[in-house]
């Protein structure tokens, strides 16, 4: 009998993390894509990315790097370059 209890509670406790990893990795994936760079033409927040290689933006989806010529063109920045 002590064995059936033990193992319903750990049962109950993998199954309480499972959920709570569920959730927290859901609610990850949406931040992460809610910072991607939008590339929706007439969007005044997005960034131009015309000109970009493919990995120029994935450093800048991943990392928020900018390239140094990117940067030039947008006259709001502070001037740094990439970051974290």
């Amino acid at each position: 009998m002590n064995t059936q209890i033990v193992t319903l509670t750990l049962l109950v406790i993998v199954v309480a993390f499972v959920g709570i990893q569920t959730y927290q990795i859901s609610d990850l994936k949406n931040s992460i894509t809610g910072n991607a760079v939008s590339l929706v033409a007439g969007s005044s927040n997005a960034l131009d990315t015309t000109g970009w290689t493919e990995n120029e933006k994935m450093n800048y989806e991943m990392h928020g790097t900018i390239p140094s010529r990117g940067a030039s063109s947008n006259p709001s920045s502070s001037g740094m370059v990439g970051g974290c």
